[in-house]
């Protein structure tokens, strides 16, 4: 941390003398800016709402004037080596600080900086302990923190049952290299078991995959059931298409996603999530231990329904409290 000490100092003797620094944008013009790489793992409605949050954060901060931001963004068809290339690069230009949007984006930035004092703040992230990115969500261990998505499943399920009372079966895609998949998905299936709902799961390699994957799905389970796998979140739309044509809905894991066409969700604020990690970023950049500081999330979360899709599948969510209607 001793480099932000002695940028911090240069920062406020600059203030002082009244000069002014470049805002929070894409390019460096002067020497005392703190440099922030944000790596993002792939552009979807999702991921995107954590980097207006992050930025938003960032520009509400006391170092807006001087923080220089370097966004890249993973392709769909390459985003785990389009990530790691973005991260060793930043890595080697000494980037005062690397912010990461989802597991895989976290997973690269935290591999690309180990051995260095470049801290990363990671967003979106609902496993970091099974990620190996900290030891605890308490004590981090390392100069590496930031943010949790954890999903509600409990809330999910009943959601999902009190729109389908006869349910038995719950399909899920998911990326089986994504850790966070892989923890949502043994959660479901634990729950569900409570209740004897069987989970019928497809595992995939990448996007290429979920089209065919999605098919065999649809045609066999009551239902399909997405968390926030990256993969399919980015082909939402086919698998939209493969469930329509099964007549079954698909349940989302945030807004967005039933903005989108999914029938429902037990949604988190993607964009608050984003200002929450935002905000631990600004602590570090002004002299917090990252080491030390408690991985967060946010914890409230709202039944969302898409109005018109309910009624094209006629699916009734009378009685359902305080929930939130899209159309």
């Amino acid at each position: 941390m001793k480099k932000f000490i002695i940028k911090l100092i240069a920062l406020t003797l600059t203030l002082t003398s009244a000069l002014s620094f470049t805002s929070c944008k894409e390019s460096k013009d002067e020497d005392t800016s703190f440099e922030v790489g944000i790596i993002q793992y792939m552009s979807h409605p999702s991921l995107d709402n954590c980097y207006n949050g992050v930025v938003e954060a960032l520009n509400a901060s006391e170092f807006a004037d001087s923080i220089v931001i370097d966004r890249q963004i993973g392709s769909a068809s390459s985003a785990d080596s389009d990530c790691s290339n973005f991260a060793k690069t930043m890595a080697a230009k000494d980037y005062d600080m690397i912010i990461a949007i989802a597991t895989p984006a976290a997973i690269s930035a935290y591999a690309a900086t180990e051995g260095s004092d470049i801290p990363v703040v990671f967003c979106a992230v609902s496993d970091p302990v099974a990620a190996e990115l900290v030891e605890s969500l308490d004590k981090p261990g390392d100069i590496c923190t930031g943010t949790s998505d954890v999903l509600d499943l409990d809330a999910q399920l009943n959601l999902i049952k009190t729109l389908q009372p006869d349910l038995k079966t719950v399909g899920i895609l998911y990326t089986t290299s994504e850790v966070n998949s892989i923890t949502n998905l043994e959660n479901f299936k634990a729950i569900a078991a409570k209740s004897s709902i069987e989970v019928d799961a497809i595992g995939i390699q990448n996007g290429s995959e979920v089209p065919a994957a999605a098919a065999t799905l649809a045609a066999r389970v009551d239902c399909i059931n997405n968390f926030t796998d990256n993969n399919v979140v980015n082909n939402l739309a086919v698998v939209l298409d493969a469930s329509n044509n099964a007549g079954i809905p698909v349940y989302g894991s945030e807004v967005e996603q039933v903005n989108n066409g999914c029938l429902a969700s037990v949604s988190i604020d993607y964009v608050a999530l984003g200002k929450v990690t935002g905000e631990m970023a600004v602590e570090i950049l002004g002299g917090a231990d990252a080491s030390t500081m408690a991985v967060k999330t946010i914890s409230d979360a709202t039944p969302v329904i898409n109005e018109s899709v309910a009624q094209a599948l006629g699916i009734s969510y009378d009685g359902i409290e305080n929930i939130e209607i899209v159309k």
